[in-house]
């Protein structure tokens, strides 16, 4: 049916159109021949066929375009009266006797715009002459077609300032009534427009009176466009007189429309100035209205109006253009009760945004925004549409957007409490959005009273809310946002040492109710903005017990044990290792050799009881090593105690590469390259010794189980140690102790070597040239040996650092002289 409906409205649309052609034709004969009579009568039947009422807006335009485009040639023919020889105040009432009353006006209206430019006769009683004789055609598909025809013919020829059709008793004022009264007349045929037709094509005309909207919104253009409608014009009599027509249809889709032609055709300093005459009529408007388009849309033509230049914001103040809105907004939603949730919020997120643009240094307005918001959701349970979540986020957002800063966020009293109505995913995007304002305006939230804040708004994203738990998480996001909240402690700080303690003590307070799954990402950052303040502290001293403490390293050290503590029970002790460690180095900076040591005591003991796989112990006692090293803090006994540990788990490990390498690692804890630094050359001998033993060992386990050599690789990793070392003193013994090892030892003398050149270099007496020549000799044999199997990897490394020896020879100086008599 639709589809022959379709069809047959072409059909009567092409008809209609062949109507106008063949009329048309023989109106042009008759021009041509300069023949009024024969004109006219062709032309009323080429207007005749706008008559019709088979076809829809759409289709009709189409025909009533063909007409018109006809009539533009009839008017100029109408001009020249010289073609014609009828005065225009005589065709005028010539044309008023063609028989149907459609082809009548449509030919009254082409006159009797010829008869107003003309300036013949006066404008003022023509265009209400013409106005009111359209009243005729109350269809309302071909009498808003007709009066669009008489504003389109007359828009140019009104009287306005400056105009020459101004004057002999023409004014302004009668360019206004006549369009007031024209766009009257169109609103009505507009509305009546839903009523034709049975209640079953409801939807049909809805959609024909939007393709028709257009027409009636034409004559506020018109309006806008008079010159002589000024401020006071405007709000005296046009605006009432408009705003009068569009309450008064009672038609949302009417009212809607109507009230955004106004919004959009006017000028916005004139909306400043009517304000409350404009707003006034909202809450008049029907329920069905979307009255928050109306005004999202005012608001925003304001904002951008308030931006266009600053000295216009002096106007909002004086006009006290907020408060009219807000109670605007507050009468609206008070008028339409079963207004949805969403369009309050949105309503309030238009008027923030409004605050944000016109008034930005007024935090008052932007709180009372969100008061406001606050008293609509007050009573309702926690939000489900998804809708008016979107509009929640982005009425928070509005503030993080507008200042950049989140601080200024944390003053507002009921930004927190808007918070609360949001469900438990919303809040952690919304937390989200906070935290990735911080880090991307590089905010500092200096205060422990902003960090608890901070804290409570942020609580979806550092603890488990309701009944979900961590563990219900999707893994790649639970890893984003926490890796977020460890970035955004690092941007929580105070110059002052007191104040950061309480922020320190805030955070870990927060943070320690985060669950075991939270506290590796967490924990550690907390533990290095810790330490941070412990070095700006450095030397200082005094109690650490009580929360009212001063701020002291031991002090602070006592809350970073606790959290470690914490982190190593979730169980993490890998993570938690490396913290006491870095505490251990803190310690030492700050000369607290007891605190460093039980540092590395609780480390030890997390290796023994937490730490089992052979990977993790590997990576832990060359952390522990390296460490240990660089600590300058310890006594004699207490350094030994704790070398002696570092060496015997080393010694202990599962994988014979890995306890070579750990070994020879050990050796650097008795060499120290400063200035005050241990310099033992024979305990870094027995180090190197004993890891050259082990490497043996895994080269005969390697002949044993595989038949081949074994790991090469780690001969020349000694090799390399053995070079860095010593300069004076021979080694006949360990020299003794290198030829004994025998070819096979190829890969862990490669490895081990260059642990000798490292010490070699630093100038270790027990480490001599002797040694190293012996040791690369005896590699290049087991390399050359046919039972020997390297891989290419090894060979590249030997090869490189006998390049290197050959680069100190030739460098010269003291090096040159270390490395000369070493025969390659």
């Amino acid at each position: 049916m639709k589809i022959e409906g379709i069809e047959d409205e072409e059909k009567w649309l092409a008809e209609g159109i062949a109507g106008v052609q063949h009329n048309a034709f023989f109106m042009l004969r008759a021009l041509e021949a300069d023949n009024l009579r024969e004109a006219l009568k062709f032309s009323a039947q080429m207007l005749s066929e706008l008559r019709t009422s088979k076809l829809s807006p759409h289709k009709y335009f189409e025909l009533y375009m063909r007409a018109f485009d006809e009539l533009r040639k009839l008017e100029l023919f109408f001009k020249d009266e010289s073609r014609h020889g009828v005065s225009v105040g005589d065709l005028y009432e010539l044309v008023q006797h063609a028989g149907n009353v459609l082809p009548r006006l449509y030919l009254l209206c082409t006159v009797g715009s010829i008869y107003i430019n003309s300036k013949e006769g006066p404008s003022k009683d023509i265009l209400k002459d013409l106005v009111e004789m359209c009243r005729a055609v109350q269809n309302p598909i071909r009498g808003l077609f007709l009066r669009s025809y008489l504003c389109q013919v007359t828009r140019d020829i009104l009287p306005d300032i400056g105009s020459e059709y101004e004057g002999d008793g023409d004014t302004v004022m009668d360019a206004v009534d006549f369009v007031l009264h024209n766009f009257t007349e169109m609103n009505k045929l507009w509305v009546r427009l839903q009523h034709q037709g049975p209640g079953r094509i409801k939807e049909k005309r809805e959609k024909e009176r939007n393709e028709l909207r257009d027409l009636v919104g034409k004559n506020l253009h018109i309006l806008s466009q008079i010159e002589g409608v000024d401020l006071e014009m405007y709000r005296d009599t046009v605006l009432p007189r408009i705003l009068e027509q569009v309450v008064n249809s009672k038609d949302d889709l009417a009212q809607h429309y109507l009230m955004d032609c106004i919004i959009q055709v006017f000028p916005d300093e004139y909306h400043l100035q009517t304000l409350d005459i404009l707003l006034g009529a909202c809450p008049q408007l029907q329920p069905t209205v979307d009255v928050k388009m109306v005004l999202s849309e005012l608001m925003e033509r304001l904002s951008n109006y308030a931006a266009s230049s600053p000295e216009v914001l002096s106007e909002f103040l004086q006009v006290e253009a907020f408060g009219k809105l807000n109670n605007a907004i507050g009468k609206v939603i008070e008028a339409q009760v079963d207004m949805p949730i969403v369009g309050a919020i949105t309503l309030y997120t238009s008027l923030l945004t409004f605050t944000l643009r016109v008034h930005p240094d007024c935090l008052d307005y932007v709180d009372l925004v969100l008061g406001a918001c606050v008293r609509k959701l007050s009573g309702k349970p926690k939000l489900e549409d998804s809708r008016a979540t979107k509009q929640i986020i982005a009425l928070l957002s509005a503030p993080l957007d507008k200042y950049n800063d989140a601080v200024t966020a944390l003053t507002l009293s009921n930004y927190p409490r808007i918070m609360d109505y949001l469900d438990n995913d919303t809040k952690k995007v919304m937390a989200m959005l906070i935290i990735q304002n911080i880090l991307k305006n590089y905010t500092c939230i200096s205060t422990a009273d902003q960090v608890e804040a901070l804290f409570e708004l942020i609580k979806g994203l550092i603890k488990d809310i309701g009944e979900t738990s961590a563990d219900e998480y999707d893994e790649e996001d639970f890893k984003e946002e926490q890796n977020s909240v460890a970035r955004l402690i690092h941007m929580l700080y105070n110059d002052d040492p007191e104040e950061m303690l309480k922020i320190i003590c805030t955070i870990q307070r927060h943070i320690m109710t985060g669950g075991q799954k939270r506290l590796p990402f967490t924990v550690p950052a907390l533990v290095f903005s810790a330490l941070k303040l412990v070095r700006q502290l450095q030397g200082q001293d005094g109690e650490a017990d009580g929360e009212e403490a001063p701020a002291t390293p031991k002090r602070i050290f006592q809350l970073v044990n606790q959290s470690i503590e914490a982190l190593s029970a979730v169980p993490c002790p890998d993570m938690a290792l490396r913290l006491y460690l870095q505490c251990a180095e803190a310690a030492c900076d700050c000369d607290l050799e007891p605190l460093a040591y039980e540092f590395f005591t609780q480390a030890f003991i997390l290796y023994e009881e937490d730490i089992a796989d052979s990977k993790a112990q590997f990576t832990a006692i060359h952390l522990i090593i390296g460490t240990l090293q660089r600590m300058s803090v310890f006594g004699v006994e207490n350094r030994d105690t704790l070398t002696h540990k570092a060496t015997g788990y080393s010694a202990k490990l599962l994988k014979k590469a890995d306890q070579c390498r750990a070994v020879y690692a050990c050796s650097h804890l008795f060499w120290v390259d400063d200035q005050n630094g241990i310099k033992d050359g024979e305990r870094v001998l027995l180090c190197l010794k004993r890891s050259l033993r082990i490497a043996n060992a895994a080269q005969q386990m390697a002949n044993v189980t595989r038949g081949s050599s074994g790991p090469v690789t780690l001969f020349v990793e000694i090799l390399n140690k053995l070079v860095d070392e010593s300069e004076s003193a021979p080694c006949n013994f360990y020299y003794i102790v290198v030829l004994s090892l025998a070819a096979d030892l190829v890969l862990l003398f490669v490895k081990n070597g260059n642990r000798y050149l490292y010490f070699f270099e630093k100038g270790n007496p027990q480490i001599t040239s002797l040694a190293i020549q012996g040791l690369v000799e005896l590699i290049k044999t087991d390399m050359q040996s046919d039972t020997s199997t390297v891989d290419s990897a090894t060979t590249a490394f030997f090869n490189s650092t006998l390049r290197y020896i050959q680069f100190q020879k030739q460098k010269g100086g003291v090096m040159g002289e270390k490395y000369d008599p070493v025969k390659l």
